[in-house]
């Protein structure tokens, strides 16, 4: 047990942080929009490590104007935390903010056992709780089955396109030559280093990403699920982050990795629920061959490019399809849709994203970096006509890097879309 003036301090620490926080200097996340404070649900913010949870927490509630509590679990000296140092922690939690607080913020509390347990009694309280997690776990097991109905998912990504800009005072608005310039050499900048929050203005880009994956393998996953093997988990991160975009093979991965297949699968599943990986399922109304035809894309392009030994080409298509795909994981969570990709046959033409309501197909996207060439036109259009007849959709939508304009095949119409304008329409 960790003894309780320790405790105290820690939190004392904390809470002087908090202090010093001004979020009218935050950026604006549209996730925002996604707390429920009028009710009794616990408030659960998931996401990639280091994507901002902690801080849109304290956002939407200190512009609330709501007093709350906070403990940050994500602290070293807390690191050997148990379950029976949850009530010495919510005392010390009462004797800091008092005992009249309705809100109480646990940030990264995943890792404590039996902590699904403390948050339910907590519920039953009547105090009204913010959990934030940087594993998938936090949903898809212990909330699910502790507090069934009782949560809240709020999923957060790194720094949209949108977001990025309003960091960087980025006018997406202005349709002057000087704005148009700027915006396109924000969406390059964007394109290279992401949108993880801390990384905007740092000069040693590559010191903070390489970090932050050793925080990841090592904090949230090899320690959450007593992985031994760390080198092979960290070799086979670096080649799915290499190769984004592109289906997951399992057994060439267990050849390449010397590993077994099934070692292979426990690894991408351990690097999906910690959110650097995002795992997109193949549209088929059988299971099997969407849990089998699986592509990985990464939560952030700036893992890419700023990593040491990064031997890999500068792709812009593969990039600017990434950034395209994690979009569309935002807009979908906010519309309750679900998003796939379209390969009828293996050596088909696959179409980029199916988007879905239910069992409808709604939007079918393709993403080109270069549709300059007829070649290129004609093979993207012609995958969107085709796959536009198979699944009954007539939304038809282009997304390349700098066009944009209606044109009209085989009685379909296919809105060409140029990248910096689809990842702004929205704002």
């Amino acid at each position: 047990m960790i003894d309780e003036n320790t405790i105290l301090q820690i939190l004392a620490e904390q809470q002087e942080e908090i202090k010093s926080y001004k979020p009218q200097k935050w950026v604006a996340r549209k996730e925002e929009s996604l707390f429920e404070f009028d009710t009794t649900m616990a408030q659960v913010v998931i996401g990639v490590r280091r994507s901002g949870k902690s801080t849109l927490c304290h956002k939407v509630l200190l512009e609330r104007g709501v007093k709350y509590g906070y403990v940050n679990f994500d602290d070293d000296r807390l690191a050997d935390m148990k379950t029976e140092d949850l009530n010495t922690v919510l005392s010390c939690v009462y004797q800091l903010y008092g005992t009249d607080d309705p809100y109480l913020v646990l940030d990264e509390i995943q890792d404590v056992d039996g902590w699904y347990l403390f948050v339910n009694r907590l519920l039953r309280t009547s105090l009204h709780i913010f959990v934030t997690g940087s594993n998938a776990k936090l949903l898809s097991g212990e909330l699910a089955t502790h507090l069934t109905g009782r949560y809240n998912e709020i999923r957060l990504y790194p720094f949209s396109f949108s977001e990025y800009c309003l960091y960087h005072q980025i006018d997406i608005q202005s349709i002057t030559t000087k704005a148009d310039a700027e915006r396109k050499r924000a969406f390059m900048d964007y394109i290279h280093d992401g949108g993880f929050p801390e990384m905007q203005g740092l000069r040693n880009k590559r010191a903070y990403v390489q970090s932050l994956i050793e925080a990841i393998l090592r904090k949230d996953i090899k320690k959450r699920f007593n992985i031994r093997n760390v080198e092979s988990l960290r070799n086979l991160a670096q080649h799915l982050i290499n190769n984004a975009c592109q289906e997951v093979n399992y057994d060439e991965l267990s050849e390449l990795l010397g590993i077994a297949d099934k070692t292979v699968k426990k690894y991408v599943d351990y690097l999906s629920q910690a959110f650097m990986v995002q795992l997109l399922t193949r549209h088929s109304f059988k299971s099997k061959e969407r849990i089998r035809n699986q592509k990985a894309y990464i939560v952030d392009t700036g893992l890419q490019g700023n990593r040491d030994h990064a031997l890999m080409p500068e792709n812009i298509g593969w990039r600017l399809e990434n950034i395209v795909f994690i979009e569309l994981l935002r807009r979908c969570a906010h519309d309750f849709l679900d998003v796939y990709y379209h390969k009828p046959a293996p050596r088909a033409k696959e179409i980029d994203f199916v988007v879905c309501d239910q069992n409808k197909a709604v939007e079918l996207i393709q993403v080109a970096y270069e549709i300059d060439s007829q070649k290129a036109y004609d093979r993207e259009t012609s995958s969107l006509v085709k796959a536009s007849d198979a699944l009954s959709c007539s939304r038809l939508t282009l997304i390349a890097f700098s066009q944009t304009r209606d044109v009209e095949i085989d009685g379909k119409t296919i809105h060409i879309i140029s990248a910096l304008e689809w990842l702004t329409i929205r704002s």
